[in-house]
């Protein structure tokens, strides 16, 4: 007889606390969310050693010779020559421009030596007579169509050349060549009178 005239009041509660109780968990997980996007937000961004190194990546060329301030400079990998002279002030009036190859892509640790027209000069009338020698091929810089003027190097050779030279970097001494595909000994020792190392 109590349930059946105070049942009503007691199901009202029951209901009431049911929803107290669904709108304090909603309100928890929104707070819960909140705070996790907020660390999120917060987060500082990882460094790691890999974007330590592509961040300072760069080549040091060593530039030598006539040009306005010689030295050690820095610069991209797809830069050129030509790009570092202009970083060392340009070159003096004295400067053989035929000594470099203006062009040329620049690599880490290579040298770039701008020889004088006056020692140029002293050089050939040095030399200068019958039985003047032919000038050397600059083996680490010469281009494709220079290096297939040596003696038993065709364009295959000559290309596999400036490929090795383009991965691997300059040749050190002539030695360095056995490396290349396609030259042996035999080849070797008949491009050491013809070739310049560096």
């Amino acid at each position: 007889m109590f349930f059946k005239k105070y049942g009503w009041i007691g199901l009202i509660i029951f209901i009431f606390m049911v929803l107290m109780f669904v709108n304090l968990k909603q309100k928890g997980g929104v707070k819960l969310e909140n705070a996790l996007t907020a660390e999120k937000i917060e987060m500082p961004a990882i460094v790691t050693d890999e974007t330590k190194d592509e961040l300072s990546a760069g080549v040091f060329v060593d530039v030598k010779g006539e040009v306005i301030n010689p030295g050690i400079y820095e610069i991209g990998e797809a830069e050129r020559v030509n790009d570092v002279i202009q970083l060392a002030g340009g070159l003096t009036d004295q400067a053989d421009e035929t000594s470099v190859n203006l062009a040329q892509k620049v690599q880490d640790e290579m040298v770039i030596l701008v020889t004088s027209q006056v020692e140029e000069s002293s050089l050939v009338e040095s030399t200068a007579g019958p039985a003047s020698a032919p000038a050397k091929v600059r083996i680490n810089y010469a281009d494709l169509e220079e290096i297939q003027t040596l003696p038993g190097i065709g364009p295959s050779k000559a290309d596999a050349i400036v490929q090795y030279r383009d991965e691997k970097g300059l040749f050190k001494d002539a030695d360095s060549l056995l490396d290349v595909s396609g030259i042996g000994e035999k080849t070797l020792e008949t491009l050491e009178e013809h070739i310049q190392i560096p």
